[in-house]
């Protein structure tokens, strides 16, 4: 009976977001493990999570400008802190909700970290766990981080994107609205596949070579020219299919611009030697000079769109998550997208029938009338 007391005990200090404390047996004293700063449904977020997070996010907006001035990366750090509480939150959320959906990720977790090993030249993954743990980060929680990652991925896309529609009236319409913004220079819009050779003998050098022209054989068979940069371009936007961006006269290497600005729109080069590896580029779009035709960037009105729609409807969800969950935030740290009146979920244990209903119900659409 005393055993259960100190675990009801122990629940409820978690929950309300105390100092979680162990008996040093040997002095008759208490001390500080971990300081649980919130708590989501049966996640915890520890002070030491928080810290971490806001070293990475200044990292992060360090390496997003690296030649701004300090205190416009500290104007930035302290602009974008503000949510870093809510984030966490939310990712916790996004997560359960996954695990609710019975998402599976674990084959998209395996093509990223071999992703991963081949932006790094590595041979085998035993050789990224090595240098994963090098840089003092456990293999598992790197994992980790990536499958949850993965997963709120996952749960946005099926839950959020594939609800969103953008019709084609709403496209002309922004046309029509933003004229001038597709008055342009000629242009070209590019995708890459990218063999590396740095360090490597010229022996090693024909190898890669070979390879590269037999990933254009296939892309001039006809094979889909993202799926195979995913797989085996060595780029940095490997992951997302290769895109490289857009490009007018003058921004490029010349050897690549005599090669791109000669192609239309879904043609792609011969294989490229340059310093550093072998190319193969996609002139994804290739626009004139002038106004360009809505045809021409109705892809990218989209996407402008999307983007615009997307993160309203993002909050909208994350709100009815909050809405269903327990988040409780200790005193002193504020979750910015808390949500007034949310349902608080009495923490009993269920019995098998309630367990049932809670894992059959369903969360509204955004937008959808209750």
């Amino acid at each position: 009976m005393m055993k259960a007391l100190i675990c009801r005990l122990f629940a409820c200090l978690c929950g309300c977001g105390v100092l979680l404390m162990t008996p040093a047996y040997l002095g008759g004293q208490s001390t500080v493990v971990e300081e649980i700063i919130a708590r989501v449904n049966n996640q915890i977020i520890t002070l030491s999570d928080y810290e971490k997070a806001s070293r990475d996010l200044q990292h992060d907006v360090s390496q997003e400008c690296p030649k701004c001035p300090q205190a416009t990366l500290d104007m930035e750090y302290k602009d974008r802190q503000k949510n870093l509480l809510r984030d966490m939150i939310d990712q916790q959320l996004l997560v359960a909700r996954g695990k609710d959906m019975n998402i599976n990720v674990e084959t998209d977790l395996i093509k990223q970290l071999d992703d991963v090993r081949k932006r790094n030249n590595l041979a085998s993954i035993e050789d990224l766990e090595k240098g994963v743990e090098g840089e003092g980060v456990s293999w598992e929680d790197y994992k980790q981080k990536m499958r949850d990652t993965l997963l709120t991925q996952a749960v946005i896309r099926q839950e959020v994107s594939a609800h969103m529609e953008i019709g084609s009236g709403e496209v002309k319409q922004y046309y029509d609205a933003h004229k001038q913004d597709f008055v342009r220079p000629e242009e070209v819009d590019l995708a890459e596949i990218f063999l590396g050779t740095q360090g490597l003998s010229p022996e090693e050098i024909s190898a890669v070579q070979t390879k590269a022209d037999g990933i254009h054989t296939r892309v001039a068979k006809g094979e889909d020219f993202s799926e195979l940069a995913k797989r085996y371009s060595e780029g940095s936007t490997a992951k997302d299919g290769g895109p490289l961006g857009t490009f007018e006269h003058g921004q490029l290497d010349p050897k690549i611009e005599d090669a791109v600005f000669k192609l239309d729109t879904g043609q792609v080069t011969d294989v490229i030697q340059t310093q550093t590896g072998f190319e193969i580029l996609k002139v994804a779009n290739h626009f004139q000079a002038g106004l360009q035709t809505q045809e021409k960037v109705e892809a990218e009105i989209t996407q402008k769109i999307y983007e615009a729609k997307m993160q309203p409807a993002l909050r909208e969800y994350l709100a009815q998550l909050r809405e269903e969950s327990y988040v409780k935030v200790r005193p002193g740290y504020t979750d910015s997208a808390a949500v007034a009146g949310a349902t608080v979920i009495q923490e009993v244990a269920p019995t098998p029938d309630t367990a049932e209903k809670k894992k059959k119900k369903k969360l509204p659409l955004p937008g959808a009338s209750s």
